[in-house]
């Protein structure tokens, strides 16, 4: 242990001096955007009631919208606690903005697991979207063929986060570039990102670089381990409208809906975000040294750039991957005694392998790893409340292991 010790103090002082400053950096921009987000609505305490029923004129509904799209950079936004998660919100938004006869291009290849049966590429729901009578086109960036797929395209796809592949997460920068690559091929298409793990990860966000419209989850960076569940549109008013639309109804769209008595807590977490994002980053470049020092393959390594809270190893053999989510587990808070297995889990194709002793469930902010039962069998750990849990339960990973 003590030489684990010493490996630590010696990550520590290196990423103290070359990653971790620019982690704070975008801390104090983060949370500065966000804390005038607060002043400008003038939250008060009469904002954290809820009204019951229809929801109608519900003042802290409406104000946590404003919030979010300020703090989020955009023209405008729903937090809502009626998404059961961030594939519903991207469902949502697909739906408020695809029709029959439109069609829809991915640009970062293949979606997250979950979307597959949402766009018709696994199953045969008669609500997805190619049932539903939009085409879909996938490519790994732009070519000949994407760029002549984007011509008659009503939206332009982006995952800003690796997802179950190993492809690397899309910097802001990267995302500028391309919106304006996009933007070069057609003017007026639709670009939508799924924002899912980058909320803060940076200085700006999809919106504030030519997105239109992004979507994410509330138990992922902007709900800042306190929010017990829900998800986010924002993005172009016209277009977070008919997504509001999509989630309830024409005509209803962002002013009905009950918020559960929930919006005190979805107010401070969105407050305490920029931070605890903070805190998870420098969990997953410690976890980089170290596993790197250690032998494994991992991804990004410490000093690259980072536009999400994942750190991915490749770990080669599902035997491997289960003893890793294993001793996570064992180092959780919540269900340390409980041993993860692979299963089939709803909206995965292949049997999931998850470590989320968690005090919400599926909250990935909270330190945990996850990995599907398929080649090359990697573990996507990702989050950290706080520093300090990552640090004890790296060191005894790394004991064990």
């Amino acid at each position: 242990m003590r030489d684990i010790a010493a490996l630590i103090a010696q990550a520590e002082q290196e990423l103290s001096q070359s990653v971790w400053p620019r982690f704070d950096t975008t801390y104090y921009v983060a949370f500065e955007r966000v804390l005038n987000a607060f002043t400008q609505q003038r939250i008060g305490e009469e904002h954290f009631a809820s009204v019951t029923g229809y929801g109608h004129d519900d003042l802290g509904r409406a104000a946590l919208d404003a919030v979010f799209a300020h703090a989020l950079q955009a023209p405008a936004a729903i937090a809502r606690f009626q998404f059961v998660s961030g594939t519903h919100a991207l469902c949502a938004a697909l739906n408020g903005c695809l029709q029959a006869g439109d069609a829809m291009v991915s640009l970062t290849g293949a979606p997250y697991d979950t979307l597959e049966e949402v766009i018709g590429l696994r199953g045969d729901s008669p609500l997805s979207l190619r049932r539903r009578g939009v085409a879909y086109h996938q490519f790994d960036g732009l070519d000949t063929a994407a760029d002549d797929a984007l011509k008659t395209a009503k939206m332009a796809y982006l995952q800003r986060s690796r997802g179950y592949s190993l492809r690397r997460t899309l910097t802001i920068d990267d995302l500028d570039a391309l919106c304006r690559q996009i933007r070069a091929i057609r003017a007026d298409i639709i670009i939508m990102v799924d924002n899912c793990y980058g909320e803060f990860t940076e200085t700006r966000e999809p919106t504030a670089v030519g997105a239109d419209l992004m979507a994410g989850s509330l138990i992922k960076n902007p709900g800042g381990g306190l929010v017990p569940t829900g998800g986010y549109i924002a993005g172009r008013r016209d277009l977070v409208g008919q997504c509001a639309d999509a989630l309830t109804a024409p005509g209803i769209g962002s002013a009905g809906g009950y918020s559960f008595d929930l919006t005190r807590l979805a107010f401070q977490g969105l407050f305490l975000a920029p931070g605890v994002v903070r805190e998870a980053l420098k969990s997953m470049t410690l976890a980089a040294w170290l596993f790197e020092q250690a032998g494994y393959d991992v991804a990004p390594r410490f000093d690259e750039p980072r536009g999400d809270i994942i750190q991915t190893l490749t770990l080669g053999d599902p035997q491997r991957l289960e003893t890793f989510c294993g001793l996570l587990q064992a180092a959780s808070p919540v269900s340390s005694a409980v041993k993860p297995i692979a299963s089939e889990v709803p909206g995965y194709g292949d049997p999931v392998i998850m470590a989320g002793g968690t005090f919400i469930q599926g909250a990935t902010l909270e330190l945990s790893a996850d990995g599907p039962l398929r080649p090359p069998y990697a573990a996507f750990l990702q989050g950290g409340l706080t520093y300090a849990h990552a640090r004890v339960a790296l060191a005894r990973m790394l004991q064990a292991l």
